[in-house]
């Protein structure tokens, strides 16, 4: 029979997902059918599901570390923010619609009847469901209609095991503060609790573990060590992307406000002749970069004002007059060209501005989302290319006559007459060794590097971290039943 149990945090970013993630391929090791499950995330790095739908990056890093194909039931709820108070409303890999923070804390216990729904689902075809929650329990002010951690935990009957991260500190006030302002009956769903993101020798932190489980009641499942690859996996939010210092290849990337599917960066991370510059607000796009890579965007319109704020369109101008190749992917292609009209508002704010003229194409924004998982291959080269369309934009122009891919027979994308300013709507790009290869070598790199295996590599590796750090065997046990419904 299905057993579950939930990873909830004392914060957001304490590595929640990553411990999930690393569950999962220990579990599925183990022999267990393992299926990953958040009730409610937010964020803009999202992955096209095998059902054809949106759910958020992290549970498909995690479906493949369960060896299992990604489902809309895995995440349920999607909030893709658009503005500082109003997000895209995903249910069940759907567009729902834009919602106002403020409407959506007042009706967010209606979405509890589908996240509900989908972990049924989930729970009859696995031996052990691996639930994670969203930012922290502690956040009394949000327990109303709360359905991304301890609503959802009492909703299910599902345990939880809380995890504080003692790289920021203060994780023993953490952890006992987060009991601290618990009512009864969420703190009855609690089993226990793990220390995540250690530096230097654990058994310094013996009198700290002691002292958490001696004020709160709770065993401790472990103290984990900081696991120094977990950069070589997929990020899963904005917060997660760093720079990376490789080869003399230097790829640099604007970091948008509204910045989204941004996994086309891990690949580039992995090639150690490549440098990935993450250029954050105030700062200009360095002179010496041999590509500018302009990545999705949530708000394309609002992201381009934001680009130009910064000053980067200027930047930009003077990288391609010295010679410097340019990448625009999904929102990134569309600034790249001379319009961008959006009369309906349909991805942020309505309007229509001019775009960086960089390309000679024009856009608007309307139509049916287009969702879907692609198979691709350019036409110059005929290299086979994987990747997903998350857009709802139809781009033209004389441009798209010099389209670089081709999808079951029609042209994809567009390229100035060098070839050096290409756009595409097809994300995931390079995560396609020959691809990746061969447009590598335009810019001097020469590549044999596996993606993919590197990724299933770390995934093992994270998952040996955990059993040699984590009573893996007390968590399994500590899963129960979930109450069934209906």
């Amino acid at each position: 029979m299905v057993r579950s149990i939930m990873i909830q945090g004392t914060g957001s970013n304490v590595g929640k997902s990553v411990l999930v993630a690393g569950l999962a391929r220990a579990f599925t090791r183990r022999g267990l059918r393992v299926a990953p499950f958040k009730p409610q995330n937010m964020s803009n790095n999202a992955a096209v599901t095998e059902n054809g739908g949106e759910i958020g990056r992290a549970q498909a890093l995690q479906a493949l570390a369960a060896r299992r194909p990604t489902h809309t039931d895995m995440n349920p709820i999607l909030l893709k923010p658009e503005t500082d108070t109003g997000a895209q409303i995903i249910v069940q890999g759907q567009r729902a619609g834009t919602m106002k923070a403020g409407d959506y804390r007042k009706d967010k216990s209606k979405l509890l009847a589908a996240a509900l729904e989908s972990f049924d689902r989930l729970c009859s075809g696995a031996d052990l469901v691996l639930i994670e929650g969203a930012g922290s329990p502690a956040e009394t002010n949000l327990r109303k209609g709360d359905i991304a951690n301890m609503g959802f935990a009492c909703a299910a009957g599902v345990p939880v095991v809380l995890v504080g991260d003692i790289h920021r500190g203060g994780v023993i006030a953490q952890i006992v503060g987060t009991q601290a302002v618990l009512d009864a009956g969420d703190l009855k769903m609690i089993r226990g609790f793990a220390v995540n993101r250690f530096k230097g020798d654990v058994s310094l932190f013996d009198e700290g573990r002691d002292d958490i489980a001696a004020r709160t009641g709770w065993p401790c499942l472990g103290v984990v060590p900081w696991f120094h690859d977990a950069w070589k996996l997929p990020a899963e939010d904005m917060m997660d992307i760093r720079s990376h210092s490789g080869g003399a290849c230097k790829v640099v990337v604007p970091q948008l406000e509204r910045m989204a599917n941004f996994d086309d960066l891990d690949p580039l991370s992995a090639e150690p002749g490549v440098s990935v510059e993450i250029v954050p607000a105030g700062r200009a796009l360095p002179g010496d970069a041999d590509l500018v890579l302009m990545p999705g965007s949530k708000s394309t319109i609002g992201d381009l004002a934001y680009f130009r704020a910064q000053g980067w369109d200027i930047d930009l101008y003077a990288h391609v007059r010295r010679g410097g190749y340019v990448l625009g992917l999904c929102g990134g292609y569309q600034m790249l060209g001379k319009t961008i009209a959006d009369p309906d508002g349909v991805d942020g704010r309505p309007g229509s501005v001019e775009g960086l003229g960089l390309l000679d194409v024009e856009t608007v924004m309307a139509g049916k989302k287009q969702v879907t998982l692609t198979s691709a291959r350019t036409i110059d080269g005929g290299e086979p290319v994987s990747g997903y369309e998350i857009h709802m934009g139809r781009t033209q122009g004389p441009d798209c006559k010099r389209a670089w891919l081709e999808i079951e027979g029609r042209p994809e994308g567009a390229a100035n007459a060098s070839g050096r300013i290409r756009g595409s709507y097809l994300h995931g790009i390079f995560s396609s060794d020959a691809f990746r290869a061969s447009y590598l070598s335009q810019l001097g790199v020469t590549s044999d590097l596996a993606y993919e295996d590197g990724v299933e590599d770390t995934l093992n590796a994270l998952a040996d971290h955990l059993e040699q750090n984590m009573d893996l065997d007390r968590l399994l046990a500590l899963a129960e039943t979930p109450q069934r419904r209906g």
